[in-house]
């Protein structure tokens, strides 16, 4: 067997609290052009001189609350670091290391990817943890992976996979993740995933097909099936048939937008909207994070728990994300050792 090393790769999360942390991590972020697809100069000027000056004092408020509800570090990075130990348990006996990297931030990617040089792999797999692709996210950590791996006198055999939403571990944990809850006693329950542009997904067709033209919402095809809004309510699709749900019962929504050009339905306003028809128990899934974050402990679990209230309603509950499920575990399991 080749010696293989895989590359764990997260999102990424600032190294503190502190504003100067905070300012650090958004500053690298929202730079890169694949997030934030503009020229460079109206790029610098939106994100160095207006977002950023802005939103990093507010911003460290909301992450020093994440900090406090993870035992005093990031909770992305805690759930991540254990998946990566139990992955490396369950490859005990093969000649397979696993390494995490955060495309923002540390452990960084040219820190880990200089271990891994070193370490001379026969091969290497490039896993980004996002299950549906986006250029922003997936897309984003392969070509800052890759634009470093290029630059090696000795490159070794390179696996990439993109995208898992298929996974049956994967899905497995979340449907797990919800048996937790008596899904008849809420009035409804909503798919939340992380908001693109609307433009981003349209860039993923050829020519003047736009993603409006698809059948994004019902159908994957060979034209969308990188389209991160088809995958999406595939996900959805998945989910809600191993748990018996009806269309009726759930909507697939968006969150963390920046303007009104970004896919909708937006989550907060379909949060909005419940609690004005009167609904007083939500639950929430937000199967596009498979680790708990600042997207899903406070934006869901906390500000719409306040637009709710706001409203009318009651409870907004938040199903976990798979973080370290065994289910999720032997899926990438299982999803790694196709490529061995």
């Amino acid at each position: 067997m080749k010696k293989t090393g895989v590359l764990l790769i997260q999102l990424g999360t600032p190294d503190s609290p502190r504003v100067s942390d905070v300012r650090s991590y958004l500053s690298e972020f929202l730079n890169d052009p694949r997030v934030i697809d503009i020229p460079f100069l109206l790029r610098a000027i939106l994100v160095n001189g207006i977002i950023v000056p802005f939103r990093a004092p507010k911003s460290a408020k909301v992450y020093k609350e994440l900090w406090e509800l993870g035992e005093g570090q990031s909770p992305l990075l805690t759930h991540s670091l254990k998946l990566q130990s139990l992955l490396q348990d369950a490859f005990k006996d093969q000649d397979v290391t696993f390494e995490l990297a955060m495309r923002y931030k540390n452990p960084s990617l040219d820190t880990v990817l200089e271990r891994m040089r070193k370490a001379n792999y026969e091969r290497i797999i490039i896993l980004p943890l996002f299950p549906q692709y986006a250029s922003a996210s997936s897309g984003s950590a392969i070509e800052k992976a890759m634009n470093i791996i290029r630059k090696w006198w000795v490159i070794p055999e390179i696996k990439i996979i993109n995208q898992f939403y298929e996974n049956e571990g994967y899905l497995g944990s979340i449907v797990e993740n919800a048996k937790q809850f008596k899904l008849s006693d809420y009035d409804h329950i909503l798919f939340s995933y992380h908001g693109l542009p609307e433009r981003q997904v349209d860039k993923v067709y050829d020519g003047s097909d736009l993603c409006q033209d698809q059948p994004c919402e019902t159908t994957i095809n060979d034209d969308n099936k990188f389209c991160y809004k088809a995958t999406c309510y595939a996900t959805t699709r998945l989910v809600a048939e191993r748990l018996g749900l009806h269309e009726d019962q759930y909507t697939v929504c968006f969150q963390s937008r920046l303007d009104k050009k970004w896919l909708t339905p937006f989550s907060d306003k379909v949060v909005e909207e419940w609690g004005k028809k009167g609904a007083k128990k939500l639950l929430v899934f937000s199967p596009a994070f498979v680790a708990d974050c600042l997207e899903t402990l406070i934006e869901i679990g906390d500000e719409y728990q306040e637009i709710f209230e706001e409203h009318g309603g009651e409870k907004v509950q938040l199903v976990p994300s798979s973080n370290t499920h065994p289910l999720f575990v032997n899926g990438l399991r299982e999803l790694i050792q196709k490529e061995l």
